[in-house]
């Protein structure tokens, strides 16, 4: 299909059979030592070891435990890892979580590098690594109002389908900029009623009309798609996919007939978006807010910050032009990037790390909360500990 999953065992083996080539041939050893050894700047300390809760089953089949689809690159590496400490952190039941990753195929530290830096932050971490081949996809991308929106990758959950074993029914697929400071079980029950193929927290105050053109909107035909639906915004950075209705409904083809429409008619302007959007708007099992405060990377102009919207806390999403670890590494950090920080597991810290508990009195009063009382962050303070 043009993509594949696999699982190194042996990290020993790899760095044997780098060096008989270095012996035998006259090979330069350069691709070999991105193997074995990681850049300065993609070093990471080794995460804590959480173990099952007593509540939890002695043992989990697979197909019984909560998949997690992620993407894995080079740039928003580290966000990744923190994404998945925050994940196993909050969880009551953490070994029985699975992941799965998609890389690029031409990744600049290359799948292979990328999995054995994932296994040596988890070792216990229970994952696979699948290769997503830019070309399957580059051929359908229009360009978009950020490049990195056009970064293949962002097409990869279009995939999953095709991708993951037939075995895996069910996934949660979460964006690389994310903190979780909830159980990830609580949003893996959440049912999918009727025919619901997809679930995400929906925004029906957002205008939707503006996430496409006037070539759409203007057309007899195009804006019909919708029919009787009430179509509302969602963020695909945080969804539960029920794969098998999935395939069943070849779900994949149906977002790439949007996706060659635009290639012609210039239907849209942000990227992986629109055509879910197409889609599935208003046929979305609808989520609590809490399992995505998105938009706190700021507008995708200026990268402005932003505050949490009204309600409990369970997912932060960094959506927007802003990323958190930036922010914190130029010294220019918004207020809720310190709630990122706790889970950063990049290793060369700044000398001068702020002191974590001033940080958060910090944050407390920007959203005028009593730093004193047991009650703080909208009654969710223990997610943050």
């Amino acid at each position: 299909m043009g993509y594949f999953g696999f699982d190194f065992s042996s990290f020993q083996s790899i760095t044997a059979f780098c060096l008989l080539l270095m012996l035998g041939f006259s090979f330069s050893p350069i691709g070999c030592l991105g193997i074995r050894s990681f850049p300065e700047e993609r070093r990471f300390t080794e995460a804590p070891e959480y173990r099952n809760g007593v509540q939890c089953p002695v043992t989990a089949e697979t197909q019984n435990m909560v998949h997690v689809a992620m993407t894995l690159d080079s740039e928003y590496l580290r966000g990744s890892m923190a994404a998945i400490h925050s994940v196993l952190r909050h969880s009551s039941c953490p070994e029985h979580i699975f992941f799965h990753f998609i890389a690029a195929e031409f990744d600049p530290s290359s799948p292979r590098v990328l999995t054995q830096l994932v296994r040596s932050i988890f070792p216990s971490l229970n994952f696979k690594v699948y290769i997503f081949r830019e070309d399957t996809v580059l051929n359908l991308i229009s360009s978009s109002i950020r490049h990195a929106l056009e970064n293949p990758l962002n097409y990869a959950r279009n995939y999953l389908g095709d991708m993951l074993d037939p075995s895996v029914t069910r996934v949660i697929y979460l964006d690389s900029d994310i903190i979780l400071v909830d159980d990830i079980e609580k949003l893996w029950k959440t049912p999918l009623s009727g025919s619901r193929i997809i679930g995400a927290p929906e925004y029906c105050h957002a205008n939707f009309t503006k996430y496409f053109t006037d070539s759409f909107w203007s057309d007899p035909d195009l804006p019909r798609v919708f029919g009787s639906r009430n179509p509302c915004y969602f963020n695909t950075g945080v969804m539960v996919m029920d794969l098998q209705k999935w395939r069943e409904g070849d779900y994949r083809k149906k977002i790439e007939k949007w996706m060659e429409l635009q290639r012609q008619r210039r239907i849209y302007e942000l990227g992986s978006l629109p055509p879910f959007l197409l889609v599935f708007g208003g046929l979305v099992e609808p989520i609590n807010h809490r399992w995505n405060q998105h938009g706190l990377g700021g507008d995708n102009v200026m990268g402005s910050c932003r505050s949490l919207h009204p309600g409990p806390v369970s997912l932060l999403h960094w959506s927007g032009k802003g990323k958190p670890w930036a922010r914190l590494d130029e010294k220019r950090p918004c207020p809720l990037d310190y709630l990122w920080e706790p889970y950063d597991l990049y290793k060369p810290k700044p000398k001068s790390r702020p002191n974590y508990q001033r940080s958060k009195m910090r944050l407390y009063q920007h959203h005028n909360l009593d730093y004193s009382s047991s009650n703080i962050l909208f009654g969710y303070s223990n997610y943050f500990i």
